[in-house]
């Protein structure tokens, strides 16, 4: 049994994580924001002292990808600069820390699945303040470092798109969604159970790419879930993301490699879609709570997502 820390655990992920912790018999601790600032290195000391564990995964992160074109030294401050004094608070008190990353620092123009030893090349702001923390947990912790790329979330917590899917769904005749960018739609309590796997194995440091196996579009991932609330998948249409104006670019191709899990001894995440109908109920049902409580739009309305 170890001693867990989740900073970032208000999060979708980080709330998923204390859960499969919690009941895979680990002790944890989780923290939010407002228990635990990590741009704040004496809290960021203070807590490891305090709570002496054996690993960390660190879940806070500017996410906001829009936002990071025009606050890129904001979104610095928290996915490198805090990410690297983690690193270095963990180093110095001997602690194993996992960074969750993302498919953003690679450029998203290859036409086969990313390795996770190729070469990083983001387009974004998000993307490159992501990649600053990537390198400075393997440059600082060397045997004790993880990084866990993924992409595509969704969960029960927070707002996500098959989230929106099952909201519009009940609110709009039909559906705009894009299908020109290709990924792997991923459930956070896969990743969840993907970093206690890794961790308790003994799998050696470095990079893996925790995402759904299988591949599809906004659009395919769309029909999905309209196929699974039962409604007419011939609702969503698909559109281009030229057609949508957004400050940071998308990946056209977000498909990860699996090959680190084969030589760690695990083995990948699902396909796609045998995890989407697992994650399912939990998902809609959450959804369905907030649309309970929330106002309701008029069913005339079109969206494009």
């Amino acid at each position: 049994m170890s001693r867990w820390l989740v900073t970032g655990a208000g999060g979708m992920l980080g709330q998923d994580l204390v859960t499969v912790l919690a009941g895979s018999g680990e002790v944890v601790t989780g923290l939010t924001r407002g228990d635990l600032d990590i741009t704040d290195g004496e809290a960021v000391h203070g807590a490891l002292r305090r709570l002496r564990p054996d690993v960390v995964v660190n879940c806070a992160a500017w996410t906001a990808v829009d936002a990071a074109e025009t606050a890129e030294d904001a979104a610095f401050r928290l996915n490198g600069q805090a990410v690297a004094g983690l690193a270095a608070a963990c180093a110095g008190h001997g602690v194993s820390l996992v960074l969750p990353s993302t498919d953003y620092v690679f450029d998203g123009h290859a036409r086969q699945p990313y390795a996770e030893d190729d070469a990083a090349s983001p387009r974004t702001a998000y993307g490159r303040t992501k990649l600053a923390g990537e390198q400075a947990v393997l440059d600082q912790l060397g045997g004790t470092g993880y990084v866990l790329r993924t992409a595509w979330l969704y969960g029960a917590h927070g707002p996500n798109f098959v989230r929106t899917m099952i909201r519009l769904e009940r609110q709009r005749p039909v559906v705009d969604v894009v299908d020109d960018q290709r990924g792997q739609p991923t459930w956070t309590m896969d990743v969840a159970g993907r970093i206690v796997a890794l961790v308790r194995s003994g799998a050696p440091a470095g990079v893996y790419h925790a995402t759904s196996s299988g591949e599809t579009t906004w659009y395919g991932l769309a029909r999905e879930v309209f196929r699974l609330l039962g409604a007419d998948p011939d609702r969503v249409r698909p559109t281009e993301s030229a057609a949508l104006s957004r400050p940071a670019p998308r990946p056209a191709y977000s498909v990860l490699g699996h090959d680190g899990w084969g030589r760690a001894g695990l083995g990948p995440i699902d396909d796609w879609q045998v995890a989407l109908r697992r994650a399912f109920p939990a998902v809609a049902a959450a959804e369905g709570a907030a649309l309970a409580a929330a106002r309701v739009l008029s069913p005339t309305e079109r969206h494009s997502v």
